[in-house]
């Protein structure tokens, strides 16, 4: 990470010192009292247009993408074309002289493969075209060449040829910032299928033996259960979005909690406290449910007499707060510890680590797991969900990034 920032504040003061250059050359001595110096006019105006062109590039280098932030590029050098290619072909083009599209793309294999960026003049036939030299300068992630930002102006200039390299090296921490958050979302996906796996495999034979041995004695009680374990089913192999409402996670856990009551009868006793106004909350998708089922496997390990466990969910002003409790075995805190850390021969705490992990990827460290416990003293796991996060949304409403 402290490499990454180094290459952010590599990105941005050049755009800083750009500013204050385009300001010393404006300078202009009144009419500006509102804004500032004219220098901090400048400074300000070659900001907020990077800015500008900057959302759409966090979501990678594609066609769509750099139609989008190529004018205000081309704005920031002030140059007569600019175009933004990826490794096969020019993506957008924008400003005069669009007909030397096909020999960029051929002079551009070398600064492709050796990520170098260079500086040649441009062959052309038409009498009144206005560009005749070209600044090819790459665009890189990790060591790895994704295209190349092509400046096109009347002249050589070696101002162009810095300034286009600034401005590139700008767009490419704005492509790593997009291949960290796609790197982002394939971790969390991972997390998901590898929580997906986890699901007890004795717990879905114990269900269908349950629903099994009520068949004949009790049809409709059978079925009623064999719906419970669709619905639970159906909601924890869901393939759309990453995240869910705390009502939903609730009305899953409410599936899964019969199907254990039906086999556990009078031994398993759950309260439930949930405070209406949290339950729109936006969570990430199974969540809560592992930490029940860690509560029910704990709860009833070991004991022959009832377990009881208790979940509350209440308003914590900018914060959902999620109390899932049992009476049961608890658990060794050193134990806990290497679970959590996932260091090898740690067994138990089913999808602990897991949920711990991906609410640290998805709100920060602040907000991983709380957990209180001791051997024969129970467990208390404390999940403290902000109801505003950005990224945080559901499939189908998008929120910026």
């Amino acid at each position: 990470m402290s490499g990454f920032l180094a290459g952010l504040l590599v990105a941005v003061l050049p755009l800083l010192a750009a500013g204050f250059w385009i300001g010393r050359r404006t300078a202009r001595p009144a009419g500006l009292a509102g804004l500032g110096t004219p220098v901090e006019h400048a400074t300000f105006e070659t900001l907020h247009t990077a800015s500008l062109a900057t959302p759409p590039l966090r979501a990678g280098l594609t066609e769509e993408t750099a139609g989008k932030s190529a004018r205000k590029l081309r704005s920031l050098l002030g140059t007569d074309a600019l175009c933004l290619t990826d490794r096969e072909q020019v993506l957008v083009w924008d400003g005069a002289g669009d007909h030397h599209r096909t020999e960029i793309m051929e002079r551009l294999t070398g600064p492709l493969d050796t990520g170098r960026g260079e500086a040649f003049p441009l062959t052309c036939d038409t009498p009144d075209c206005a560009v005749r030299w070209a600044v090819v300068t790459p665009l890189t992630v990790d060591d790895r060449v994704l295209g190349a930002l092509v400046a096109c102006a009347p002249r050589e200039s070696a101002v162009l040829v810095r300034a286009a390299g600034e401005v590139a090296r700008w767009v490419s921490v704005q492509l790593e910032l997009a291949d960290l958050d796609q790197s982002r979302t394939r971790l969390i996906e991972a997390e998901i299928r590898a929580l997906r796996a986890q699901i007890s495999p004795h717990f879905i034979f114990n269900s269908l033996a349950v629903i099994a041995s009520f068949v004949r004695t009790d049809p409709e009680r059978a079925r009623e259960l064999l719906l419970e374990f669709a619905d639970f089913t159906r909601y924890s192999f869901r393939r759309h979005g990453d995240f869910t409402t705390l009502a939903d996670e609730l009305h899953a856990i409410d599936h899964y909690l019969a199907l254990v009551r039906a086999r556990f009868g009078d031994r398993l006793s759950v309260t439930l406290q949930i405070a209406p106004e949290v339950l729109p909350v936006a969570l990430p998708f199974l969540c809560l449910q592992p930490l029940v089922e860690n509560a029910v496997k704990h709860g009833l390990e070991g004991k022959a007499d009832k377990c009881h466990i208790q979940i509350t969910a209440q308003d914590a002003g900018a914060e959902a707060l999620v109390v899932i409790e049992d009476d049961g075995a608890g658990m060794d805190p050193g134990l806990l510890r290497r679970i959590l850390a996932r260091e090898a021969g740690s067994t138990g705490g089913i999808g602990l680590s897991n949920v711990d992990d991906r609410l640290r990827q998805v709100y920060g460290d602040d907000h991983g797991l709380v957990i209180e416990t001791a051997v024969g003293a129970g467990m208390k796991i404390t999940v403290r969900l902000p109801k505003y996060q950005p990224g945080v949304h559901l499939a189908g409403r998008l929120t910026p990034r």
